[in-house]
């Protein structure tokens, strides 16, 4: 378990919104952002250098999952 904070960007023509990352591992992330929708692929801002793509698995509430794509 962890909290630390990120930027989620959903594409072109979308400003990059912050979000909580509160798991991690090496295929995915589960995120806490209130957001009223959520696409089915984004970018997961860790820093300004680093990102990842990722591809929505799962959502219950404000609570979310994703895998890693890139």
């Amino acid at each position: 378990m962890c909290s630390r904070l990120a930027k989620i960007h959903f594409g072109a023509g979308s400003l990059p919104r912050d979000c909580t990352i509160t798991d991690i591992s090496d295929g995915g992330v589960k995120v806490v952002a209130e957001f009223l929708e959520v696409p089915p692929q984004f970018t997961i801002i860790f820093a300004p250098d680093y990102s990842r793509q990722c591809r929505l698995r799962w959502r219950i509430g404000c609570e979310f999952g994703a895998e890693f794509v890139d």
